[in-house]
């Protein structure tokens, strides 16, 4: 880690390096406070597009670890900063919660299911035939199809939940068009992260728990990566991919030990 440019930005994934669900990991908080008092520029991401990042300041507060809302970056911001680009006050179908369509409402989206721009798929809890069948005879009648993430399942309490992929997968077949996903591993992700902070990759490090979202993405952005231990990727299974994270370390808690400038 001492080799490259001095490391001015840091961006880390949220579930499995800073919390599993409500449960904070151990060294998260501490983490997060290095990071504030040294001054470095960051985001925490999460391809979870449920939450605003209001909410998940809430959530992350009630596990102890205190990240300011502006430092909360989520696919359903990113997704929203991608429409505005593309086609700015556009038309949306969103399948979809709050994090996702607030996102796009404060861009100027108009949301609707007569002829709309897009269909815009997100993570929910609620998913209904009604609002997948809408969806699919939108995309069958010209709307682009976007999904915020590629996720197939997320972790709940009482199991394994389907998330947005799942839910992609399913449309696809119906209509045999494939979404253009928004989030991790899409590097975009990471360079919207990056935009947004005005930051440049050789001076960024993305800590994640993921080598097949977190590691590829910030490989592909041109970031160096970390992977922690704590989540989904266990590190025997990191030789079964082709690419390799610069370090690996058990958790958080020993990002703050490394012999990097903390300022």
């Amino acid at each position: 880690m001492t080799s490259h440019r001095a490391i001015e930005t840091w961006l880390i994934d949220m579930d499995g390096v800073l919390v599993h669900e409500e449960t904070p990991i151990p060294g998260a908080n501490e983490f997060v406070e290095a990071l504030k008092a040294s001054g470095l520029s960051f985001l925490v991401l999460t391809n979870n597009s449920i939450f605003t990042p209001r909410d998940l300041r809430a959530r992350l507060l009630g596990s102890g670890i205190d990240v300011p809302e502006k430092a909360i970056w989520t696919s359903a911001l990113a997704t929203a900063q991608f429409l505005d680009d593309q086609r700015p006050n556009g038309t949306a179908y969103v399948v979809g919660e709050a994090g996702l369509t607030t996102a796009l409402h404060d861009i100027g989206y108009v949301m609707t299911d007569r002829d709309p721009d897009y269909v815009v798929l997100g993570e929910t809890r609620t998913y209904s035939f009604e609002a997948i069948t809408r969806a699919i005879r939108l995309i069958e009648n010209g709307a682009r199809f976007l999904a915020t993430n590629p996720d197939p399942s997320g972790p709940s309490p009482q199991g394994t939940l389907p998330a947005t992929g799942s839910v992609a997968a399913l449309i696809s077949t119906a209509t045999g068009r494939q979404p253009y996903y928004i989030g991790k591993p899409n590097p975009l992700m990471m360079r919207s992260a990056l935009n947004q902070l005005e930051a440049h990759s050789e001076t960024t490090v993305m800590v994640g728990d993921r080598m097949d979202t977190d590691v590829v993405s910030g490989l592909e952005a041109g970031l160096r990566t970390i992977l922690v231990s704590t989540g989904s990727t266990r590190p025997e299974q990191i030789g079964m991919f082709p690419y390799r994270p610069t370090l690996v370390i058990d958790s958080i808690a020993d990002v703050v030990d490394l012999d990097v400038d903390w300022r």
